[in-house]
């Protein structure tokens, strides 16, 4: 009998490491994390249960509901496999013991089901005769996948004719799935195409799903896992709607006593449909830990997955604060701090930037984001695009769009014509780079004379009588202060309204530096050493003036 996952670790490479993902959605997990997630369940285990080890207890039951390589099963093996040797002696019988009775699966294809089993069982077969587990007498064992379907609903009628009889007959178009939200005309696919309707995302009663795949009487102490990111939503280009909240919140309806989960960070403080599960899960004191990989391909080496990655430990029993560890590099960064996720409505990832946020809100202050505009602010799309000199226009103004400046008629702007005669500061709609970590966070302002508007490209940031005010309020909104204020609410490339929500809406009244802002709000030398190790100066401070 091949024992090679539980006897051969020491092997170098591990196999798992050198598999590519199937695409950006469904991410594959290194062991390395795996196992820093696995430690962390048996950490808390261990405080829950006067220092007992999980890997010794023999009636523990483990699930992955999203396996893709297998990776958490293999590993929960291989340790379970060290931890029960003085339990069940026996290496064959204590192999058979933990396959059949303590670790289970459920595949999110049948491709990842086929691999989490050679991963797992050491044959795609459980019950094949190279499987090192002897009491299964199906193929899947406990890693279970079969195809689901979409439930499609909604959706408008379209008449459509017969081809051959000409009759006349009515179908609907444009339908989504009542559970996950996938449009049909993305995802109504043949039998030989993976449907991507999720299991456990695809029931009302995650318990009956659970009864019906493992028997009546399965609770599950841990769910660990990676669960798919996001589903394409039929917008524009290559628009996606994330469906990992989705997974999260029916693996926790199951009640297990610890769940620990990695997930994209972006719900922190931002995502597309993501404002009631950031909700729910700032306020559940059952967080305990939450372990953050803010750079760029850290966590996940070739996947691009803009705010990071995070992972974090759920404790049925716990009620309190939740520690939070930054990791930059491979290594910790800062202190691990136990501190309530709802202090704010979003979450502040860095523990070194709440006493600096706590010092500027205690003013009370109303914010930016009662002046910034929304998107779209003279209501033109960003592919809107004027003629290139104001020769032959009757009443011309100057728009600024995306890449180019040009000039299009008075009467083509759609919204907020009053604004055209003002002064605007004007900010990019989207700000980012491609680099590993982001350290701007805003474009330079723009500083717009009357007789100007700008596509969707950008937001009017203010808008004001005078060029001095205008000047001003630009240069206040350079300053690494306001930039690191952004920071905490922009967790993508995309500077919407909401980040400047933190921001104060100070009096013109003077040309804020940095140093005052500072001293205003009595922030100490080490406060100001973060906020500028975080936060990169402008290359210059020079405006963007928009010429007569």
């Amino acid at each position: 009998m091949s024992l090679a996952p539980l006897t051969l670790r020491g092997h170098n490479p591990d196999v798992l490491t050198c598999v590519a993902n199937l695409s950006n959605d469904e991410v594959f997990t290194p062991p390395e994390m795996a196992n820093a997630m696995l430690n962390l369940i048996a950490d808390a285990w261990a405080g829950a249960n006067d220092g007992a080890d999980i890997w010794a207890d023999a009636t523990v039951r483990f699930l992955d509901p999203f396996v893709k390589s297998g990776v958490f099963l293999r590993e929960i093996v291989r340790r379970l496999s060290n931890g029960l040797a003085a339990t069940i002696p026996e290496l064959e019988d204590r192999v058979d013991h933990i396959l059949t009775k303590q670790v289970y699966g459920i595949g999110i294809t049948e491709l990842t089901a086929l691999l989490g089993r050679r991963s797992v069982y050491c044959s795609k077969f459980a019950n094949g005769p190279h499987s090192i587990a002897r009491s299964f007498s199906t193929e899947t064992g406990n890693i279970w996948f079969d195809r689901t379907e979409h439930d499609w609903t909604g959706g408008t009628p379209e008449i459509r004719y017969d081809p051959v009889t000409s009759e006349e007959f009515t179908v609907q178009i444009n339908q989504r799935c009542r559970f996950c939200g996938a449009n049909e005309r993305d995802y109504q696919r043949g039998d030989e195409l993976e449907t991507h309707a999720y299991a456990l995302i695809h029931t009302d009663d995650p318990h009956a799903l659970i009864h019906q795949l493992f028997g009546a009487d399965m609770q599950f102490d841990v769910i660990i896992g990676n669960p798919p990111y996001q589903l394409s939503d039929g917008g524009y280009g290559t628009s996606a709607a994330p469906i990992y909240q989705m997974f999260v919140e029916k693996a926790l309806a199951l009640d297990p006593r610890f769940a620990v989960f990695v997930t994209p960070s972006r719900w922190f403080a931002g995502g597309k449909g993501l404002d009631d599960y950031r909700q729910r899960m700032l306020s559940d004191h059952r967080m305990r830990n939450i372990v953050d990989y803010p750079k760029l391909y850290e966590a996940f080496p070739g996947v691009k997955i803009r705010g990071g990655v995070s992972y974090f430990l759920w404790d049925r029993d716990h009620d309190g604060p939740c520690t939070i560890q930054t990791m930059l590099d491979g290594a910790p960064v800062g202190q691990a701090l136990a501190r309530y996720l709802d202090e704010y409505d979003v979450l502040i990832r860095r523990n070194e930037a709440v006493p600096i946020l706590d010092k500027v809100s205690m003013r009370s202050e109303p914010t930016l984001a009662g002046r910034v505009s929304s998107r779209k602010p003279f209501g033109l799309a960003t592919n809107f695009h004027g003629e290139s000199g104001p020769q032959g226009l009757s009443d011309p103004i100057e728009l600024y769009g995306s890449r180019r400046i040009s000039w299009t008629e008075r009467s083509a702007i759609l919204a907020n014509t009053e604004w055209i005669d003002q002064w605007k500061v004007l900010m990019t709609a989207v700000q980012g780079t491609s680099a590993a970590v982001e350290t701007k966070f805003l474009s330079r302002p723009i500083l717009a004379r009357p007789g100007t508007a700008c596509t969707e490209t950008y937001l009017v940031a203010g808008r004001f009588d005078s060029e001095e005010e205008a000047e001003r309020y630009a240069s206040y909104l350079s300053t690494r202060f306001v930039r690191f204020l952004v920071s905490l609410r922009k967790s993508t490339q995309h500077a919407t309204r909401d980040v400047y929500s933190f921001v104060p809406d100070m009096p013109l009244d003077r040309h804020w530096t940095d140093s005052l802002l500072y001293e205003r709000y009595g922030l100490s030398g080490e406060e100001v050493q973060f906020i500028e190790s975080q936060v990169a100066a402008h290359d210059d401070s020079t405006l963007e003036v928009s010429d007569d």
